[in-house]
């Protein structure tokens, strides 16, 4: 079935306090969705942010981030006051967010509410640690240790909890038994709203399309609690970490830093932390975007210490076995392999094997290749088409960035004399394209140039911020991408 959707992050919503979150504007965001005929709403990932203001770089894999939570929520409710949250200062800046500010800011406020409730007490709460049980308990230590560390990594705790002695973790369960349960009620008040949220965008019709970052960070409770995943050496150190070769993107390739998986030994245990993982994200999402697909098929090993990722190599994945595996637990479940990138004939292959449908971005397709796979005219129906996603410029600033030369190759394949739409002319091609589903980046919905860029990779400080104005989202916007959806057989 044809479809079309947008690509909006949680995080760039209109909010009161500083970020997006699951409020008020979160539904109203699903309603203009539905009224643009959307069936799609794509959001980054869910979890904490960690490194950068990084979503790929997260404490748990597990965890939702409780920036997140909605605080008018929790004033209705009665465990915050109106006056309590207004006088934090969580940033003013309507049009970036202020992760300083809300790093120290935001959780004081969540901890008076914490202070303001007896959740020990509350049976949905209990119920709620029961579930998460395999993964909650031991990501709330972790954050109260880290807590109790100064923000420390792991690495430079105290050897007895960096190795988790027995002992010592069992005095810190005892010692820092109310901090463990603040950082478990943050969770049951983010899965509570998001759950609440979810339902809502379905009840309308609308699929979430959830994004699962193939690695970890390093300092993070799965490398902590769980060493046995990653190729480690006795200290505790990444043998190699991970990144890509130079790029399109990047010069010197990109040096992202996380662990590397022992696939060896994910294979010998039938992949069960990755199929708890899947699982997992399976009840947040309805489509999982499967972040570097290719390192499945091979990943980019760089030596741990290397400055850049310029003398890595590449080694073999699990290849088709886990997503075999995949298979045989949860049956066919709707993913987006992201197969982006310079692509070898076994990555090519295995995506082919699982039938999972690749992207088509719009911004790659115009250089001088008649051959370009991300033309539409060499698309396969089994894809999802971009204009471009949150690693990209927007199409303004995309295009007034191009060559010439390329810009010339743009406007003659769309047919135009002059680029003063050029936003429009990228959505109507991936709208009329054979691909089944195209998702359209906010910002390029709206004609934002590189003021709306999300991020840019290989940089750090300037990442993650872009929000989105209150009151852009109009009707005639919705009617606008509704049309188009309707004509290209979408709707």
């Amino acid at each position: 079935m044809r479809k079309s959707g947008i690509l909006m992050p949680v995080s760039s919503l209109p909010s009161k306090y500083g970020i997006g979150c699951f409020s008020k504007e979160a539904y109203e965001f699903v309603d203009f969705l539905q009224s643009a005929g959307q069936k799609i709403w794509q959001i980054l990932p869910l979890c904490p942010t960690g490194y950068g203001d990084s979503p790929y770089q997260s404490a748990s894999v597990f965890a939702g981030n409780p920036y997140f939570i909605d605080l008018e929520a929790l004033i209705e409710e009665g465990i915050l006051t109106q006056k309590e949250c207004d006088k934090a200062d969580l940033g003013t800046n309507s049009t970036e967010i202020d992760y300083e500010k809300l790093y120290k800011n935001r959780l004081p406020l969540l901890k008076k509410a914490f202070q303001n409730t007896m959740p020990e007490k509350n049976q949905d709460f209990k119920e709620f640690c029961e579930a998460q049980a395999h993964w909650l308990n031991e990501y709330a230590l972790y954050m109260a240790v880290k807590d109790e560390n100064d923000g420390k990594s792991f690495l430079e705790w105290p050897d007895e909890l960096r190795f988790r002695e027995k002992k010592a973790i069992q005095a810190a369960e005892k010692r820092l038994e109310k901090e463990i349960l603040f950082y478990c009620f943050l969770q049951y008040l983010f899965f509570k709203q998001w759950t609440a949220l979810k339902g809502y965008a379905n009840a309308k019709g609308i699929e979430i399309v959830g994004d699962i970052p193939i690695y970890v960070a390093l300092d993070s409770a799965d490398t902590w609690m769980h060493p046995e995943l990653f190729q480690l050496d006795e200290k505790g150190f990444p043998v190699g970490v991970a990144g890509c070769p130079p790029d399109y993107f990047s010069r010197t390739g990109q040096l992202w830093g996380n662990p590397l998986y022992d696939w060896e030994y994910h294979q010998k245990t039938s992949f069960a932390w990755w199929m708890q993982r899947l699982g997992h994200c399976y009840m947040l999402y309805d489509i999982v975007r499967i972040d570097h697909f290719r390192g499945f098929d091979e990943y980019y090993f760089i030596p741990f210490g290397d400055p850049t990722a310029e003398f890595g190599h590449w080694e073999k994945g699990p290849g088709y076995a886990l997503f075999e595996t995949f298979r045989k637990t949860f049956g066919k479940k709707p993913v987006i392999a992201e197969d982006l990138g310079m692509l070898t004939k076994t990555v090519k292959k295995l995506i082919k094997k699982t039938g999972y449908p690749g992207m088509k971005i719009l911004e790659f397709a115009f250089d001088s290749d008649e051959e370009n796979d991300y033309l539409p005219h060499n698309f396969d129906s089994n894809c999802v088409v971009y204009t471009g996603t949150h690693d990209n410029d927007t199409v303004l600033g995309w295009y007034q960035s191009a060559k010439s030369a390329d810009k010339k190759n743009i406007r003659e394949y769309l047919g135009i004399k002059n680029a003063a739409n050029i936003h429009w002319d990228l959505i109507r091609l991936a709208q009329q394209s054979v691909a089944d589903t195209a998702i359209i980046p906010m910002q390029d919905c709206l004609g934002l140039g590189t003021e709306g860029r999300i991020n840019l990779p290989s940089t750090l400080g300037i990442n993650w911020k872009w929000r989105m104005q209150s009151g852009v989202c109009t009707p005639e916007l919705a009617a606008k991408l509704y049309k188009m959806a309707k004509i290209y057989g979408r709707v």
